[in-house]
């Protein structure tokens, strides 16, 4: 359909292809026009980013011997100038959903035309619509819902390719629909459309560049009252751009590197710090410039909660190293702080990085903000005090005895876990004024509540357990690691494993592998630290 449009625009407009200029196109101007996708007006190259990650998983396209752009792939795949349906382009990983539909197991993505032809796949996808036409979204199986999110990519893949979802053509009054080109629309801006577009099939890199930049310029002066600024659009762009939660990544890594060898060279220690805190400043752009595009604070997904914990972690570390003296305060936090950024990197399809409106239950409502940010701050204390935590059960593992002497960096763990259950506890509380606004009433034990609840409960055991001598400091450090267990399934095992009640605003599929995994590490080295702590007072004894 799409196809057929541009060339009923070409032979409109007569506008014959420039073939003097064919080279590499440069997509940053096209990428700059504004679509509407989601209730959320936002760049071209965001809306082809998100698409390409939704569709394939992936933050590029592979085929046809190359990779493509997101954005010269959706054009592509809206011209279709290649034989895109017949890609293994749509990611299909569940590993039961692939015995149901009697497709090779080792194989993740598949092309459209090999999924909309299961049976099997629309069966499963039917009976998950008919739960959620009787009000039983609850009920749904892991299996209905992975057929779910794959009859979403097929649709997102065919609305692309059908050009449906090219929404550019904005609305003149605020608040009504952006509109995809269609013939006879009269719009004033197609003409320069259908030149770009004509530049693209002909690799004519200037033109197109310069019909982008036409076409961006006629599509603000046809509604300049609901077009983005080119400040907004811009900052979209950069953010897009240098992922800026990619660099604060690499500077904790670095800054963690540094640190390490500054212990045998101090001369490397404020080199280190600088690193640190250049890594910490991106990381801060990113969360404003995350704030000023979508217009509210970080409050909304798991992704917003991960980055936003790794913020803290990081901030926890300095402030304690600042109050405590302490360097492995900083140690701890850095690789923490890194692990979290890794995991959205390494998942992006499990924990989608896009910018979407609030939901209408989180609206306007401060106690929401104030609930959701201590809670994951809490997150963030806690998940300072598993890795000082680690850090400790690995000096079990090296020195039992040593460590076991080594008063000070227990009681710096204590305090940290302190911090945490105060901001667990605020944030608990918190959730209860929240829900008595938004729902009429403060407590239902809905399982993310009742989660917390137990979270709080079991670090509070904690160290009610050592005020009364319940056990040694060694104690204390396999609760920090054990008990972040506790966080994990309120932080991810509710939204992810669960999937039910009302906080299903923040709920998603995948990762389990990594969760399970890291558990698994997790506990084998609280196994291992235990052997030599008990081997070690055995010794003693005798």
């Amino acid at each position: 359909m799409f196809k057929k449009l541009i060339i009923l625009l070409s032979l409109l407009f007569l506008l014959p292809s420039s073939s003097w200029a064919v080279g590499e196109l440069d997509f940053r101007a096209f990428g700059d026009l504004v679509i509407q996708e989601g209730g959320r007006r936002k760049p071209v190259s965001t809306f082809a980013s998100e698409a390409v990650r939704k569709i394939s998983g992936r933050t590029t396209v592979e085929g046809f011997g190359k990779k493509w752009q997101a954005e010269d792939f959706i054009l592509s795949l809206m011209l279709e100038d290649k034989d895109w349906p017949n890609q293994p382009l749509i990611l299909c990983n569940h590993k039961d959903l692939l015995k149901e539909m009697n497709l090779p197991l080792d194989e993740k993505r598949f092309s459209f035309t090999t999924l909309t032809a299961n049976e099997a796949l629309k069966r499963i996808a039917g009976e998950a619509a008919v739960l959620r036409q009787k009000n039983k979204a609850d009920d749904l199986t892991r299996l209905q819902k992975e057929a779910e999110s794959v009859m979403g990519r097929l649709g997102l893949f065919q609305n692309v390719g059908s050009g449906a979802a090219f929404t550019i053509f904005p609305a003149t009054e605020k608040g009504a629909a952006w509109q995809a080109p269609t013939p006879g629309s009269g719009h004033p801006a197609l003409p320069v459309l259908s030149e770009m577009l004509t530049a693209y099939t002909g690799r004519d890199a200037f033109n197109f560049s310069k019909k982008a930049n036409e076409l961006h310029i006629a599509l603000r002066d046809s509604a300049p009252q609901v077009y983005p600024s080119d400040a907004v659009i811009k900052l979209e762009t950069l953010y897009n751009t240098y992922q800026p939660f990619d660099i604060a990544a690499a500077g904790y890594a670095l800054g963690f590197i540094l640190l390490l060898a500054a212990k045998r060279l101090p001369a490397l220690f404020w080199p280190a710090m600088i690193v640190c805190i250049s890594g910490w400043l991106v990381h801060v752009w990113g969360l404003v410039a995350r704030c000023i595009i979508a217009g509210r604070p970080p409050v909304t997904n798991m992704y917003e909660s991960v980055v936003w914990a790794s913020f803290g972690v990081v901030l926890c570390g300095f402030i304690f190293q600042l109050v405590y003296r302490g360097r492995i305060y900083l140690l701890s936090a850095l690789p923490a702080g890194f692990l979290c950024l890794l995991v959205l990197s390494l998942i992006p399809s499990a924990m989608p990085g896009e910018i979407n409106p609030l939901v209408p239950v989180l609206r306007d409502n401060f106690w929401l903000v104030i609930h959701v940010l201590t809670i994951t701050s809490s997150y963030a204390v806690f998940m300072l005090a598993w890795a000082l935590g680690h850090v400790v059960l690995w000096g079990y593992v090296k020195n039992p005895v040593e460590m076991q002497a080594n008063r000070e960096l227990h009681q710096w763990l204590y305090r940290v876990i302190q911090l945490g259950v105060l901001l667990l506890a605020a944030g608990t509380i918190l959730g209860g004024v929240w829900a008595n606004y938004s729902w009429g009433r403060f407590w239902g034990w809905d399982p993310k509540e009742t989660w917390a609840l137990i979270a709080l409960l079991c670090y509070i055991f904690v160290l009610h357990g050592r005020m009364a001598g319940m056990w040694s400091h060694f104690g204390m450090a396999v609760a920090s690691v054990i008990c972040f267990c506790a966080v994990l399934m309120t932080w991810y095992g509710v939204n992810f494993v669960l999937g039910k009640g009302l906080h299903s605003y923040g709920f998603g599929l995948g990762a389990e592998g990594y969760v399970v995994t890291f558990v698994a590490l997790d506990l084998a080295l609280v196994g291992l630290a235990a052997w030599r702590h008990l081997s070690a007072s055995k010794k003693v004894a005798a």
